[in-house]
C-alpha cells in the first residue's frame, strides 16, 4: 500500500507565496499618492479598455496589479458589497476599511484553502476632507492588510519605485507635480528594466485618475488625453 503524498504545510504556504509573488512580479507598477487636491493613482497601463483603477463608490476607489481577471472579480465584488451596504444603510457607512477587511478575509480563504492562490495586490482607497485622514489600505495576495499613508506602490518593481517617490514626495503638492512625480519614477524603473525602451511617461503608457478632496458625492474622476498631456508639460 502506498503511502499518501504530503507536504509539509509551512512548504506549502512557502510555495504559493512565491506562485502569487512571481505572477504579481511580471505585472506593471502602480502608486497611489496623498496630495493636497485628494488620492492621485497611476499606474502603468498600454491597454486603453482594460482598467487597473476604478471608482467603488461615491469618495472609494480600488486598484489593483496582477492578473486582470482576478482583481476585477475583486472590484465587482467590491462594488456590489458598497452598493448593497450603502442602500441598506446610508451612504456614509460604505468606507475603505470596511471594504479592506472584506478583502482581506476572502483573499486569506482563498490564499489557504484553495489550490492556487490570487496573483493579485490591491489597494483600497478614500479621500478625506484633509490629507492627514485620507486612508490606503494595501492588501497582499494572502489577506495580509497593511495601512499605508502619504504614498504607496504595488506591483513589478514596487520597491524601486518607491525609492524614488521616497526622495521627493511631499503632501502638500499640487496635482501637476505630484503627476510628474509619479510618472517620473515609473519612468526610472522602465529604464532601469528596459535600457532601449521608451520610459513611461507618456499619455499612452499612464492610466491616471484622482478622488478629488474638493468635490461633493462622487470623487472619482479619470484624468486623460489632452488634458493628461497638460499636467505632464506642467
Amino acid at each position: 500500500m502506498s503511502m499518501p503524498f504530503y507536504v509539509a504545510p509551512e512548504q506549502m504556504m512557502k510555495d504559493r507565496a512565491d506562485f502569487a509573488r512571481k505572477g504579481i512580479s511580471r505585472g506593471r507598477a502602480l502608486a497611489a499618492l496623498s496630495i493636497q487636491d485628494g488620492v492621485l493613482l497611476c499606474a502603468e497601463n498600454h491597454s486603453r479598455t482594460l482598467r487597473k483603477i476604478s471608482e467603488i463608490y461615491d469618495r472609494v476607489a480600488f486598484a489593483g496589479v496582477g492578473r486582470y481577471n482576478e482583481f476585477d472579480q475583486l472590484r465587482i465584488a467590491g462594488v456590489r458589497h458598497a452598493d448593497l451596504k450603502g442602500y441598506t444603510y446610508s451612504r456614509e457607512d460604505v468606507d475603505a476599511r470596511s471594504l479592506a477587511n472584506q478583502y482581506a478575509q476572502l483573499l486569506g480563504q482563498t490564499f489557504t484553502h484553495e489550490l492556487k492562490p490570487m496573483e493579485v495586490e490591491i489597494l483600497i482607497a478614500e479621500v478625506a476632507t484633509n490629507s492627514a485622514e485620507d486612508q490606503m489600505f494595501h492588501v497582499l495576495y494572502d489577506g495580509t492588510i497593511n495601512d499605508e499613508s502619504g504614498f504607496t506602490v504595488l506591483g513589478g518593481a514596487a520597491n524601486s519605485v518607491a525609492e524614488k517617490l521616497d526622495q521627493t514626495y511631499e503632501q502638500d503638492w499640487q496635482l501637476s507635480d505630484a503627476l510628474k512625480a509619479a510618472a517620473e519614477a515609473l519612468s526610472h524603473h522602465e529604464k532601469d528594466a528596459h535600457e532601449n525602451s521608451m520610459a513611461v511617461s507618456g499619455v499612452a503608457d499612464l492610466e491616471v485618475a484622482l478622488l478629488a478632496r474638493n468635490h461633493t458625492g462622487r470623487a472619482f474622476q479619470r484624468i486623460e488625453g489632452d488634458e493628461l498631456a497638460t499636467y505632464l508639460r506642467g
